[in-house]
């Protein structure tokens, strides 16, 4: 049976990947959490979904968030971009408390949240006219976006007339063109079938690339997390925690060859481990336990 690669210490990173860590290690923090707490009332009573949780992301870092359903990844991006308060803890942003929303933090979502009866260059417009830009400049920054994010034909055309990845390659414009400091995405991808997901996956790297923003992205696809992120946050569930960060031993620029790497399928292995560790006696965590509803010598196996 196949073993993969461990995954390597720090020290033992391939050649290249160190000394980029190293690099970013130097950039300034631009967003620092501090012992972040959520708790929710229920009818049953407190309901803790997120405790101390602690993290900080450097500028032009790609972070990605991961974890088992339920485990508060989506709450915790909602508070990092101001829709909701945390009960303990704070969000720093350029050494600032974050205490709401702010044009800063661009946010993508995973729905499609364009407003239909705006076109697309209207929708990445709307952003930047709430800012106080005058029309012409807004819509000028508007076109230099759509050309970004490649959709400059398709400019005067209305949200249900796009595809998925495209209204989503709007959405990512509409929250560019402020220029935030950093960029918070929501599994952005998970409504999109597999092409057009690996299509935006690329075209997500290709515009940070180019743009100087950095990314915390939550998903819950282990392949995407490895392929985009320098650093992996692995949340425990109930209560959600940080559970385990994990720095990627892959080199950028990415390729899809590099889903066959080793020290991709070790990492793969690792984040397995603990989003779905085995049962102490060996059997899978995910085993369901019903009676059975067909005869013995009836297997599909």
């Amino acid at each position: 049976m196949y073993a993969p690669l461990a995954l390597p210490d720090y020290r033992d990173l391939p050649p290249g990947v160190r000394e980029r860590f190293d690099r970013i290690a130097q950039r300034p923090i631009v967003m620092d959490v501090q012992r972040l707490g959520r708790v929710f009332a229920s009818r049953n009573g407190p309901v803790t979904a997120l405790a101390d949780i602690n993290f900080s992301v450097r500028r032009r870092e790609f972070i990605c968030v991961i974890g088992q359903s339920g485990c508060g990844k989506s709450t915790l991006i909602r508070i990092l971009a101001g829709l909701d308060a945390p009960t303990e803890g704070r969000i720093l942003l350029d050494g600032k408390q974050v205490s709401g929303p702010g044009p800063e933090r661009g946010m993508v979502f995973q729905g499609y949240t364009l407003f239909p009866w705006l076109t697309a260059k209207r929708n990445v417009m709307f952003g930047l006219l709430a800012k106080g830009m005058n029309a012409h400049q807004a819509e000028g920054e508007a076109g230099r976006w759509l050309d970004m994010v490649g959709l400059t034909p398709f400019a005067d055309t209305y949200p249900h007339q796009l595809s998925g990845g495209m209204k989503q390659r709007v959405a990512i414009a509409r929250a560019l063109a402020t220029q935030p400091r950093i960029l918070l995405m929501d599994e952005p991808f998970g409504a999109l079938d597999a092409q057009t997901r690996c299509q935006m996956q690329s075209h997500l790297l290709q515009i940070w690339q180019s743009v100087d923003v950095t990314i915390l992205f939550i998903t819950h696809d282990l392949d995407e997390a490895i392929y985009l992120a320098d650093r992996i946050i692995v949340l425990g569930a109930r209560p959600g925690h940080v559970q385990e960060i994990i720095n990627v031993p892959l080199p950028h620029p990415r390729t899809r060859g590099h889903l066959l790497d080793p020290h991709f399928l070790a990492t793969k292995a690792r984040l397995e481990e603990l989003i779905h560790p085995a049962e102490p006696q060996g059997e899978p965590s995910d085993q369901l336990h019903f009676p059975r509803m067909t005869h013995v010598d009836d297997s599909v196996f």
